[in-house]
């Protein structure tokens, strides 16, 4: 039996990156072996045990065999002969197919290290087509290591395409889409993963909503940069900027929501292009049905909806009325949810500042907070204690919170 450290792990310490998380490879073992040695099973897939004192994972070394469409059409052979050479080589780059021994010597049978100093994402083997879920891992690692250099190499660009084009990825699953995207969406440049998606051919397939921006004209006066889609691209770019000192759950929310915003765009009327009318109430059932297909967690739902329908409140905020400025708080439901507002914050700055010409400042966002802290300063239990008439305790409120916007915002 012998372990080797394997994948992320290595890769990130020859970069002189944070190693996060430590997977591990046995060659020469069994699943009885594992066990009898304290480890604990926990694999549905394929064998993977966790160490019975640091709880990291050790896979047995395995070889697979294509049997289906779809990363779960495979075959697992899991042996003692299976060698660790031939479980490096069904993994998908090059830069994750590389091994460190216990002395610390390396192991890169597939030349993953001149690939890492030359910052190219390149497929291992042929068999890098067979799971659709790599084509979304490439564009993933892509956005990673974007600020460090790195780019696809050709022929694995080529690789995705001819996948793409065969239909592998019909095959991929919500989930596993979902996983990858956000991720991808915690990166620095989550731009870079969604126009790989869009070089391959794969977002018409998953994220049709955000495809049908591409070639959607937008009005010169406030979008030089013209194209829908290439602000888009912009505003994840620089929501992502935004979101850096924010938890990685939290960037991921952001950035989606800044990717949803303006999905409506491409749904306005054609004939009145590159005028988009309404397009934030036209791009909420739009967020709806791709959060439906990916099922996505209501957190990241909830945000992008409040972001697609509110975004244009929010760049009005100083000429709101107070009546629609306490509508408006009462719709992004500011008061119970300060997190959430707050983000949706960021993902409106994100798009004022995702354009041509872009802005350094960003009031609104201000206005809107001295809005809502008015609001929440507003004693809706006395309000509502001191009511004679039960019935009108809702208008009784609404009335004293449109009245204090007024005062701290002098509407």
């Amino acid at each position: 039996m012998q372990t080797f450290l394997v994948g992320g792990a290595v890769r990130d310490q020859l970069l002189g990156l944070e190693v996060v998380e430590r997977d591990w490879v046995v060659v020469g073992s069994t699943p009885e072996a594992m066990e009898a040695a304290g480890y604990r099973a926990v694999g549905r897939d394929f064998p993977v045990f966790l160490h019975p004192d640091t709880h990291e994972e050790y896979a047995l070394a395995r070889t697979e065999r294509k049997t289906a469409p779809g990363y779960r059409g495979f075959t697992v052979h899991a042996a003692p002969d299976v060698t660790l050479e031939e479980d490096l080589e069904r993994r998908d780059l090059t830069i994750n197919a590389i091994a460190q021994t216990a002395e610390g010597a390396i192991i890169d049978p597939f030349n993953g290290s001149a690939d890492l100093q030359n910052k190219i994402l390149r497929h291992v083997s042929p068999a890098f087509a067979e799971d659709p879920v790599r084509i979304l891992r490439v564009a993933r690692f892509a956005a990673r290591f974007a600020n460090h250099g790195f780019r696809i190499a050709p022929e694995t660009q080529q690789m995705m395409q001819q996948m793409v084009d065969s239909g592998e990825a019909d095959a991929l699953v919500p989930e596993r889409v979902w996983k990858e995207m956000e991720k991808a969406f915690g990166y620095d440049s989550p731009q870079v993963f969604i126009k790989t998606l869009r070089d391959t051919g794969v977002l018409k397939v998953i994220l049709p909503e955000v495809d049908a921006l591409f070639g959607v004209p937008q009005p010169a006066t406030y979008h030089a940069e013209g194209d829908s889609a290439v602000h888009t691209l912009m505003v994840i770019e620089e929501a992502a900027k935004l979101a850096q000192h924010r938890s990685k759950n939290s960037a991921s929310e952001i950035v989606f929501a800044a990717l949803c915003h303006d999905l409506g765009k491409a749904l306005t009327p054609q004939e009145n292009w590159p005028s988009h009318h309404d397009h934030e109430n036209l791009g909420v059932p739009a967020v709806t049905a791709l959060c439906d297909r990916l099922r996505v967690p209501n957190s990241f739902r909830n945000l992008a909806l409040k972001s697609c329908r509110y975004h244009l409140h929010c760049h009005r905020a100083k000429e709101l009325k107070a009546t629609t400025m306490v509508k408006t708080l009462s719709g992004l439901d500011a008061l119970r949810k300060p997190q959430q507002f707050e983000e949706f914050l960021l993902v409106c700055e994100a798009d004022a500042r995702g354009r041509i010409p872009s802005v350094t400042d960003y009031p609104q966002a201000e206005s809107m907070k001295k809005a809502a802290q008015a609001v929440r300063e507003v004693d809706a239990g006395a309000i509502s204690a001191s009511a004679d008439d039960k019935s009108k305790i809702s208008d009784l409120i609404y009335n004293a919170r449109v009245k204090a916007v007024k005062q701290a915002c002098g509407r």
